[in-house]
């Protein structure tokens, strides 16, 4: 697995505090403004410890991040939250716009709202929460922005929109003053709402490492997590992270798709058409709902062998090669990588087919059909229609598929950053490989009580075509059959070797001493 590109800043002061009061300065409790302005923000998320920065003893060369003056350049619903936070954090807040007394109104009465000029004179950190194509409107601020830190948080509207970052195109504008490029990945509601597990991170990169410490120190205060991400190059890198839509989703979802359309396909061809030409009987009404249900499990039950799959190849890989230091190739490098993905695509078709299952009897036609199979027995006078082996076949197989389904939906909800970070290494692992492939043996046993003696029913075989769900078996047996194997004592303890890190082929020489305490010219080679 490739390792992340960025790295989190340390703690650069103070400890973690039990509730957003704690978080001030100790000596400095927030005035009443600030109280209020902090009110608009649920009491749950004030409640989320903010770093402390009220401790710097041990450290004289360090200056307390809370309490210091931020400007902020702009008057849009992000400046408003950024400010809304920064006061709740307990710094002071000072607001640059071209029309202060309309402006005031829309920011908390702590902060304060006042020409630009102004507010770029009283601090030495600004964030320019203004577009890209408004920069040219702050130049003739170029002498006052001098030596001070300009925070860029802008957003472009397309991925590489431009040759240059924003960052950079403002560093451009003003050489003299210091960039930073952070916040941009965090939205408006966040900064109003508090900081959420999924959204924590804050993006920073700058050519200045000192000012990249003061971003990070202020952003540690606000409650996030800050990332440095490098140099100024890595700014069209991060500005355009916010506006790519799912790009871990990208292939699990085509892969879904593909199958979707395959089977769906091949269920139009059994369940419609061979109706249709063979009999003249019309079949199409059975497309919404019939045709997608039959469609639906097999796709579920083919991704979740596909999240297992690459697991069975790189097992062979490793066996194959004797070490465990031998990179695989891309591919599989991007499937070990996506399987939490298709994981999740699996669950989402289990369920839809659970509920379009219930949803069955509802069917006008299902009711028609009903209907005349009583009208017909009527007929025949068919008083007892019972057959035990059907009755114990559909009951055997609805319980394992609410079983089949109940795993996966516990597969799902570890899978979530939230719950999953509340486990630990081994608890992650048990559920998902280990009731991950117990979920897999009971899918097949739904499949294999479905077909139960169907698959030698020669009136099966529609234009000579075997039922979907014979070829739904192909790849989950598979797994199952390699998963079995590899179990096997002597094939486990060699796998078990070589990812604790022994290598086929290599040697280490060992001398043995005599008796006498001095080292033998024998060596005695020992397999690592």
């Amino acid at each position: 697995m490739r390792g992340a590109r960025g790295k989190s800043f340390p703690v650069a002061t103070g400890h973690v505090r039990a509730d957003a009061a704690n978080s001030l300065a100790p000596g400095n409790p927030p005035p009443e403004t600030a109280r209020v302005c902090c009110s608009r923000m649920s009491r749950g998320d004030m409640a989320k410890p903010l770093l402390g920065h009220g401790s710097t003893e041990g450290d004289p060369g360090v200056t307390p991040a809370s309490g210091r003056t931020i400007g902020v350049l702009g008057s849009g619903d992000f400046a408003r939250s950024l400010a809304i936070r920064l006061v709740c954090s307990g710094f002071k807040v000072v607001v640059g716009s071209r029309n202060p007394k309309r402006k005031a109104s829309l920011f908390p009465s702590a902060a304060e709202v006042t020409f630009q000029a102004e507010a770029v004179k009283k601090t030495d950190v600004i964030f320019v929460a203004v577009f890209r194509e408004h920069y040219s409107t702050l130049c003739d601020l170029a002498d006052v922005l001098a030596g001070k830190i300009l925070v860029d948080v802008s957003n472009n509207t397309e991925i590489n929109h431009h040759k240059e970052s924003n960052a950079e195109y403002l560093a451009s504008l003003f050489p003299a003053s210091t960039v930073v490029k952070g916040f941009n990945v965090v939205s408006a509601w966040t900064l109003q709402s508090g900081a959420r597990d999924g959204n924590k991170q804050v993006l920073i990169c700058s050519n200045n490492q000192e000012a990249k410490r003061t971003v990070a120190e202020i952003a540690q205060v606000m409650g996030f997590t800050p990332v440095d991400m490098g140099c100024m190059s890595s700014a069209c890198e991060i500005e355009n992270i916010p506006l790519r839509l799912l790009p871990a989703w990208k292939i699990p979802i085509f892969l879904a798709l593909g199958l979707f359309l395959c089977f769906f396909t091949y269920n139009l061809i059994r369940q419609v058409i061979h109706p249709f030409i063979r009999e003249q009987k019309n079949k199409l009404y059975k497309i919404p709902i019939e045709v997608v249900n039959t469609t639906l499990p097999c796709v579920s039950y083919v991704l979740l062998s596909l999240v297992y799959l690459p697991g069975v190849l790189a097992a062979c890989s490793q066996l194959y090669y004797g070490t465990k230091y031998r990179r695989f190739p891309d591919w599989l490098d991007q499937w070990l990588q996506h399987r939490k993905q298709i994981g999740l695509l699996s669950f989402f078709c289990a369920a839809l087919h659970a509920v379009y299952s219930l949803c069955l009897p509802m069917r006008r036609s299902h009711r028609y059909l009903l209907i005349e199979t009583a009208v017909k027995q009527a007929v025949e006078k068919k008083m007892n229609i019972w057959v035990e082996e059907e009755v114990w076949r559909m009951e055997i197989y609805i319980s394992v598929g609410i079983i089949a389904l109940g795993l996966l939906s516990l597969l799902a909800i570890t899978s979530l950053p939230s719950i999953a970070n509340s486990l630990n290494w081994r608890e992650f692992s048990f559920i998902q490989s280990s009731l991950g492939f117990i979920a897999l043996v009971v899918s097949t046993l739904h499949t294999l009580t479905y077909g139960w003696s169907r698959a030698f029913d020669e009136n099966q075989y529609k234009f000579y075509l075997p039922p979907t769900y014979t070829l739904t078996l192909l790849v989950p047996c598979t797994v199952i059959i390699a998963k079995v194997i590899f179990s096997l004592p002597c094939i486990r303890h060699r796998l078990l070797r070589i990812r604790r890190g022994w290598e086929k082929g290599r040697y280490v020489k060992f001398v043995l001493p005599s008796a006498t305490g001095e080292y033998s010219s024998g060596e005695t080679s020992s397999n690592v």
